[in-house]
């Protein structure tokens, strides 16, 4: 059986550039989808899963997330002279105990599997899980903890992964799958951005990772591609070529892309109407706009 997985990293480090001017004082992963952050959401999947210490990779600027998750003595106590105990529940979800959590600092943008090697020290040689928050997936059980349970039989790498469009396999991590196993896949490759034409199947990697330590190791030893980037996908093909079992795990649920315009706005949509304190409201809304838009034409 494999190691129990209570580690995971959140490479939450990039500049969120697509979404200035607003990312110029607010890290990207506090943005609000509905009433919870990003990351709230990821910890909170994590959290399902079992995991039980969390790795921020951060960068310069992202001290707002740090105070995320600390205590707020005076709100509390505020909350709680106002007998706000709804609120005061909510809040408590937000909090992190010491030694829980941990902050590492990523210097230099050098993609994501630079990110992951920044928590080197803190893994050591176990398997771990890493979050990607800009991937942010509404499913009935979280999509980590299907995962974990499937990794509890096959062991290895794991990655969840879903059907794409062929012309969009140029922006994603795609598998060459070998085996069909309903549910979960077993790779034979993986192949980062490939170009459409040359993509190996439509199976697109998503934010989620279950690794093992050689991962790790081959981040260690990875020199950076022609992007000046150290690619997460490359080192766990270099897993697998040195005889490595990995999977792709075909999740159950919707996943949406937050870390784009688009996507986050999509993701604003559907969360809310899954919501019983305002699918009404925003359920009318959008009909009137629909009405609005056809009377416009």
């Amino acid at each position: 059986m494999p190691n129990t997985v209570t580690k995971a990293i959140f490479p939450v480090a990039g500049l969120g550039t697509r979404f200035l001017p607003a990312t110029k004082s607010v890290p990207k992963e506090i943005m609000t989808l509905v009433d919870r952050p990003l990351v709230q959401y990821a910890i909170d999947e994590a959290r399902a899963a079992g995991i039980e210490e969390f790795i921020f990779v951060t960068s310069r600027g992202k001290s707002a997330l740090e105070d995320y998750f600390d205590h707020s003595p005076i709100l509390e106590q505020e909350l709680l002279r106002k007998g706000r105990t709804d609120l005061l529940d909510a809040l408590k979800q937000t909090d992190m105990e010491s030694g829980q959590i941990a902050y590492i600092r990523q210097h230099k943008p050098m993609g994501l599997g630079h990110a992951v090697w920044c928590a080197r020290q803190l893994i050591a040689d176990e398997p771990f899980a890493v979050i990607l928050p800009d991937d942010v997936i509404a499913a009935e059980k979280p999509c980590l903890q299907q995962m974990i349970e499937a990794y509890e039989e096959t062991g290895g790498n794991m990655v969840a992964a879903m059907e794409v469009p062929h012309e969009k396999t140029s922006s994603y991590g795609v598998l060459d799958a070998a085996e069909d196993r309903g549910s979960v896949v077993s790779i034979k490759d993986m192949v980062e951005k490939p170009k459409a034409d040359e993509a190996p199947s439509n199976l697109a990697v998503i934010g989620r990772y279950i690794l093992s330590p050689s991962v790790m190791q081959n981040l260690h030893e990875m020199k950076e591609d022609t992007g000046g980037e150290i690619q997460l996908t490359d080192a766990i093909a270099e897993d697998i070529a040195a005889g490595g079992n990995a999977f792709g795990y075909l999740f159950r649920g919707q996943r949406f892309d937050c870390g784009s315009k688009a996507g986050f706005l999509q993701a604003t949509v559907a969360f809310g109407l899954a919501r019983d304190d305002l699918r009404d409201d925003l359920m009318n809304y959008l009909a009137e706009m629909v009405q609005a838009n056809r009377a416009a034409q």
